[in-house]
C-alpha cells in the first residue's frame, strides 16, 4: 500500500487541498454545507456517521 501524501489548508470557509504536486482542488465550507472544486458536488453533514452528496459532474470534463 503505497503512502499518500495530502494537505489541507483552511482559510475561515475557504479550504486549499494540496498534493506533491501543488494545488489539487479548494472549496468552501460554511457550517454544514461544503462544495469542492474538482467534483463540483455540494454535500451537507447530517446527524451521527452520515452526509447527504449531490453527484457533481464525472469524469474529466
Amino acid at each position: 500500500m503505497p503512502i499518500l501524501f495530502r494537505k489541507a489548508m483552511r482559510f475561515g470557509p475557504l479550504v486549499l487541498n494540496f498534493t506533491p504536486k501543488g494545488l489539487s482542488s479548494w472549496g468552501l465550507k460554511i457550517g454544514k454545507w461544503s462544495w469542492n472544486s474538482k467534483t463540483r458536488a455540494h454535500r451537507y453533514d447530517l446527524p451521527g456517521p452520515f452526509s447527504w452528496r449531490s453527484r457533481g459532474r464525472r469524469g474529466g470534463s
